[in-house]
């Protein structure tokens, strides 16, 4: 026999008793489906406890992760996308941007900014997946372009966080001409010895993998990220082929020489910090 017995059949417990948890208090890991606090989440850089994914995040996260006490100047935060060839789909490129715009809180697909790392000066420029895709179009490789201006003239590292499905179809060959426009800049970093690091997180893909992602003095990847140009679907449908285990992941892309060495996001800040202080 239990040594507890209900006398009374249901909860009775009154409604106006009753104690929910607050929308936005627990986070459940979309990979090992284990729930943590999200304080706890956030505390970890915005990976599981349990299984170390790495959860998909934006500028501010990575702003606040990096930069010393989430302390930063912001590099032409108004820049807006215009609409140089009338575009229209499903709806008109303006209108697209103004609900994104509304939607997101954001400008465009990548924020720029300056601050201390560790007490190092550096230049980021961040991608947002969130806002279209985080598509690279004609803002996003006007704010990267001066960024890297910014950091050759105060002669401070610059760190590329790409996080993007491409080029912005919506703006066509004025999208794919910042393609050259990053890397021509770049290259003038390069000259200056000024040191790039490029960090590739999931997914980075298109142009932009095409482009600067691929073009730092470091080339950096968080755990399992997907990094290509085309799709695995794609690309497998076009060689009629079963593609590799692991394909495309950063793990695969590191085994064959395309990556130096991939960095979990709890120690990115330290890891940046060591690697930056060798190059000075």
């Amino acid at each position: 026999m239990s040594w507890f017995i209900r006398k009374d059949k249901g909860i009775q417990t009154p409604t106006e008793m009753k104690r929910e948890a607050p929308d936005g208090l627990w986070y459940q890991c979309p990979n090992c489906k284990k729930v943590m606090h999200t304080r706890e989440h956030k505390l970890n850089a915005y990976t599981c406890v349990h299984c170390n994914y790495h959860e998909k995040i934006g500028s501010d996260a990575y702003f606040a992760v990096l930069f010393d006490n989430n302390t930063f100047t912001e590099l032409d935060p108004d820049m807006i996308s215009g609409d140089p060839l009338t575009f229209r789909d499903t709806k008109a490129y303006t209108d697209r941007i103004k609900t994104t715009i509304a939607k997101t809180g954001l400008k465009d697909a990548v924020r720029t900014g300056y601050g201390k790392m560790n007490d190092l000066d550096i230049t980021i420029a961040c991608m947002d997946f969130g806002f279209i895709g985080g598509s690279m179009g004609s803002v996003v490789g006007e704010k990267i372009a001066r960024a890297i201006d910014h950091s050759l003239k105060h002669k401070q590292p610059f760190l590329m966080i790409s996080r993007s499905g491409g080029a912005r179809m919506m703006e066509a060959g004025f999208s794919l001409m910042q393609m050259a426009k990053t890397s021509a800049k770049l290259a003038l970093l390069a000259q200056a010895k000024v040191p790039y690091v490029s960090l590739l997180t999931d997914p980075t893909t298109g142009g932009v993998t095409a482009s600067f992602a691929m073009l730092g003095d470091f080339n950096i990847a968080e755990p399992e990220a997907l990094i290509g140009f085309a799709g695995p679907r794609v690309i497998r449908e076009t060689i009629g082929k079963d593609l590799p285990k692991g394909f495309q992941s950063a793990e695969f892309v590191l085994d064959h020489g395309f990556l130096d060495f991939i960095v979990d996001r709890k120690d990115l800040k330290d890891k940046l910090t060591s690697l930056l202080k060798m190059l000075q």
